[in-house]
């Protein structure tokens, strides 16, 4: 897959929130641009990587995006496209970001935005983005109804083995552990491929992909069975790994039950954050535990989970082997954080569905 171009990716106020995790997505991969930074003014100067894993990759955190241009420029990049890394609630532009927007159109970057509000749909945006000649993609603009899937039950066609790859929260890093496994599953052997069910995976390269939130529902398992079907008849993948959307017992995202039903995935790997104690962005509500999480995915989907992926929020480095541990021992099951373990675990979990 071609690069479309260099990336500034917008997330004001949120680089260290779990609003900035489209952000976090390009800071840590994708396919789709060449990220040269992340504008956010209230940790300018860190590198985004080092901020985010620890890492050194070379992508600032800048103040604004006259910052981020002139950046661009003295680096021998310059940036062609704008992208909205930032989950905001209900979707939605806020002052800040609009004015970003505007301003981004006016230095004649293409803007890419995942958010429930499109951008090309704001006329004053529109009009000077045809003004400049530069493109507005909303990401999370639907197919014409005519072009959508219902479900068929061709799902049983499919000889590759599903993986969902579900989580006990939204925002608790399904679509990275995914990526990891898609690529820890290749190097096993066993050529894989990512099926993305949100905006960030799309921005990040997905090939096969859907954005289920904004889906007409009666589509939702048919869009889902067709980008399973496709990956599978196109690429002879042995192995296609679903990217999952908030949780089952998550109040508001409960967003599991078409991709258990639909995907009718073989085995279940469940990302869980052991330090969050309530669900994200809602106070109040306590996370369900993990043994209750593992029972209702079972229980709906005759599958069995087969080991668990940690998110490492709120937890140090060298606490991690100990917590990965106590999950073995509470669940029976293998444990690993993939992104400072790798995810080696988890596919000895899954080659005997392979093999």
């Amino acid at each position: 897959m071609s690069v479309d171009g260099n990336a500034v990716v917008y997330c004001e106020g949120a680089f260290r929130q779990t609003y900035g995790k489209t952000a976090h997505g390009l800071v840590r991969f994708t396919r789709r641009y060449r990220v040269l930074s992340v504008i956010d003014s209230s940790c300018a100067g860190q590198d985004a990587s080092e901020l985010l894993d620890g890492q050194t990759k070379g992508i600032p955190i800048v103040a604004d995006l006259p910052a981020a241009v002139e950046d661009a420029r003295n680096r021998g990049l310059p940036a062609t496209h704008f992208v909205v890394g930032v989950a905001t609630d209900g979707g939605v532009l806020d002052d800040a970001a609009r004015k970003a927007v505007a301003d981004a159109v006016s230095l004649h970057l293409n803007v890419d935005s995942g958010l429930h509000q499109f951008v090309s749909d704001i006329p004053e945006i529109a009009r000077a983005a045809q003004a400049a000649g530069v493109n507005l993609r909303d990401i999370r603009r639907t197919p014409p109804r005519s072009a959508l899937h219902p479900f068929t039950g061709r799902i049983n066609e499919v000889t590759a083995v599903r993986v969902a790859l579900l989580g006990t929260d939204s925002a608790i890093g399904k679509r990275t552990t995914a990526w990891i496994l898609v690529d820890a599953l290749a190097r096993a052997g066993f050529p894989s491929e990512l099926i993305g069910t949100g905006q960030t995976a799309w921005l990040q390269g997905a090939r096969f992909s859907i954005v289920l939130d904004s889906l007409i529902n009666d589509f939702v398992a048919g869009e889902l069975e067709n980008a399973v079907w496709t990956a599978w008849k196109e690429t002879g993948a042995r192995a296609l790994v679903v990217e999952g959307q908030g949780s089952l017992l998550n109040p508001a995202y409960p967003g599991g039950f078409e991709i258990l039903a639909a995907t009718r995935p073989q085995a279940v790997v469940l990302q869980h954050a052991p330090a969050r104690t309530e669900y994200d962005g809602f106070p109040g509500y306590p996370l369900d535990p993990l043994s209750r999480q593992i029972e209702a995915i079972e229980l709906i989907s005759g599958r069995p989970v087969v080991a668990i992926t940690i998110n490492h929020e709120g937890i140090r480095r060298e606490e991690i082997e100990r917590v990965a541990a106590e999950i073995t021992g509470q669940t029976g099951l293998p444990a690993c954080d993939p992104i400072w373990q790798g995810a080696e675990p988890i596919v000895r979990a899954i080659e005997p569905f392979l093999r």
